[in-house]
């Protein structure tokens, strides 16, 4: 028998009951418990730090740090970088093509997962490790997916739109953008302040026109899909929430995709 507040219960009925209690949910639909033990989160920052270490390890020291850039602390292009960076079309040193307009679609996914020494991805993951674990908290670990992918893959989708076909960019600030909009749309919604969270958007924005050879169009984007995704995910009401959800997020993704398949007609033609 297991011990209860009054007498005793018997261990089938204690499973019985497990098994029909309800999952507590988040606001928007997603699971509680999951969203505030940061699983997502977690697993975005590790995949991030070893491709990192991959990147160190094939591309040397300057791959680190100490190959120019902001304060001269950004690092150099390595193997890494150049096989998943965002580039519409160019011809490396070996004289192989390559770019997203030459078939290789998997840089608009593989771009947010990429740094350029280890302040830019610090940078990065401080502001996942922050934002994204109380977006999680809130959201639940695949809303806040949706939302920090859709926002990645704007962000590059973006950059492949608007930067020269052979200018390259990477990095999770196109994700990281749209969480910073997202924290702002969520909180609102659940009738939160958020003046706190004004001069974090008002300084980065300041970095992205300030600073040299950040890339202008992926941030934008990232924060402009990241808003259009945030209020997909915070403002579909009850009945059949997860469907409008779904629905809203796939409609953004097909939109995006149809912007790429149109920039690369337009590179090729």
């Amino acid at each position: 028998m297991n011990d209860a507040v009054v007498g005793h219960h018997c261990p089938d009925c204690v499973k019985d009951g497990r098994r029909n209690q309800r999952r507590a949910l988040t606001a928007f639909g997603g699971s509680l418990a999951a969203g505030r033990a940061a699983y997502a989160v977690r697993g975005l920052i590790a995949i991030n730090v070893l491709v990192m270490i991959a990147s160190a390890i094939l591309g040397g020291p300057k791959a680190i740090a100490g190959a120019g850039g902001f304060l001269n602390l950004l690092g150099a292009g390595t193997p890494v970088t150049d096989a998943g960076e965002v580039i519409g079309l160019a011809i490396y040193p070996d004289g192989a093509v390559h770019g997203i307009a030459h078939g290789e679609w998997y840089r608009l996914v593989t771009a947010m997962f990429l740094h350029y020494g280890v302040v830019h991805l610090l940078l990065n993951m401080s502001l996942l490790l922050q934002i994204g674990t109380y977006l999680e908290g809130r959201l639940g670990p695949l809303r806040f997916l949706a939302l920090y992918f859709l926002a990645g893959f704007g962000g590059n989708v973006a950059c492949y739109l608007v930067q020269a076909p052979n200018q390259p960019s990477a990095g999770a600030s196109t994700a990281t953008f749209g969480l910073i909009i997202g924290i702002i749309i969520m909180n609102r919604r659940l009738m939160l302040d958020t003046s706190s969270l004004m001069p974090l958007l008002i300084t980065n924005l300041i970095f992205t026109f300030t600073i040299p050879q950040i890339s202008i169009a992926g941030h934008l984007g990232g924060l402009a899909v990241g808003a259009v995704a945030a209020v997909v995910l915070v403002h579909a009401r009850l009945p059949h929430r997860t469907i409008k959800q779904v629905v809203g997020c796939a409609l953004l993704f097909a939109v995006l995709v149809a912007l790429a398949v149109w920039r690369t007609a337009q590179i090729l033609g």
